[in-house]
């Protein structure tokens, strides 16, 4: 049987990021205080600290403050936004949409689609999908997508070390013909997905399950390099071509493995590798990576950014950055502000904040 001829997804008409917007909550909790409390210090630490939301935030307050950004960076009426997507583990509501109110707050309703996205850790890049098709379409000149989390871990389990809190938020308009100049314009995307459960949680479970190791290889990696591949081998690529790169960010092993396996040089990939200070923000963590090398691009620079999503499944996207980038990423905060903004808590202060303890 022949091989399938990889799909490379290109829009019609041009797209591009027009404003993008991070948030971290400030507080951390060390890696050493959950080796403390539930291994003695002997455990392996996988990450330095993780952040924790307050007890006053939670996705959609999180998504707000990352939109916000976006759009001090665009300078575009809200109203004509025509889409607000959030990918996320952790919607606050069961039965509720996160999209409808974080679009209210912003300004974008009533006129506006809202939705809700699931793909695990590639929820965030779902919704990028699917704000550059309805661009690319012309069914709107506007779309909001924003990966944010706040994940959670069972107590002692070894996703307690990573499971953090955070995302980012992106304003998707016109890739050329349009007052409002794209920060980087998207060359290409691609999509890889198989059923392959390394990762799950049932209804009325309150923490997620792991096949452990299996996570690895026939998750995390086989389908991260295939997406990757696949995209730069249809447009022609090699990592000599690009000038940043950013990959998930379930702690700092895997990123760094897959970019080296792929030939990428850590000087590539290495500004956007944030787990170490902030953990694994599941749905935002690529698009938080991409927030950072953003920050720092020049322009002409090209990015690849590759996410990955248990269950299991990977986006690729290639974009080049512009001249406009230089005069307006410093409209919002840059993410490495909510980076050295951190306030270290310790275990208890975090199962407060986190709600672990069950009061009856």
């Amino acid at each position: 049987m022949a091989e399938p001829t990889p799909t490379v997804m290109r829009p019609r008409r041009p797209v591009g990021i027009v404003g993008y917007g991070a948030y971290v909550p400030r507080y951390r909790l060390p890696a050493s205080e959950i080796d403390r409390v539930w291994h003695g210090g002997e455990a392996g630490e996988p990450v330095t600290e993780k952040a924790v939301p307050g007890p006053d935030e939670d996705t959609v307050t999180m998504s707000i403050e990352a939109a916000r950004n976006a759009l001090q960076r665009a300078g575009i009426d809200p109203a004509a936004i025509g889409a607000v997507w959030v990918g996320s583990e952790s919607h606050p509501y069961a039965v509720k949409p996160t999209s409808t109110i974080v679009a209210q707050a912003i300004g974008a309703t009533p006129a506006t689609l809202g939705a809700d996205w699931q793909f695990a850790c590639k929820a965030g890049t779902e919704a990028m999908q699917a704000a550059i098709a309805l661009i690319g379409a012309e069914m709107t000149a506007y779309a909001l997508a924003i990966g944010m989390d706040t994940a959670q871990g069972r107590p002692g389990d070894a996703l307690e070390f990573t499971a953090a809190a955070g995302g980012a938020a992106y304003l998707l308009g016109p890739g050329e013909g349009s007052d409002v100049v794209p920060l980087a314009v998207l060359e290409a995307s691609t999509s890889y997905i198989s059923d392959t459960p390394d990762f799950w949680r049932r209804p009325q479970q309150h923490y997620p399950q792991h096949a452990e190791r299996f996570t690895g290889q026939p998750a995390y990696f086989a389908h991260s390099r295939a997406a990757a591949e696949q995209l730069m081998s249809a447009l022609g690529y090699g990592p000599e071509d690009f000038a940043l790169a950013v990959f998930h960010q379930p702690n700092v092993a895997f990123p760094s493995r897959i970019a080296a396996e792929l030939g990428f040089r850590l000087e590539q990939y290495a500004p956007g590798l944030l787990a170490d200070r902030i953990g694994n923000t599941y749905a935002g963590s690529s698009l938080i990576g991409l927030t950072a090398l953003l920050d720092v691009a020049q322009p002409g620079q090209r990015i690849l950014q590759v996410s990955f999503g248990s269950g299991a499944g990977s986006d690729a996207f290639v974009w080049l950055v512009t001249d406009a980038i230089v005069e307006r990423r410093d409209l919002a905060p840059r993410t490495e502000r909510y980076l050295e903004r951190r306030q270290l808590i310790d275990y208890g202060t975090y199962v407060r904040y986190r709600r672990k303890l069950l009061m009856d």
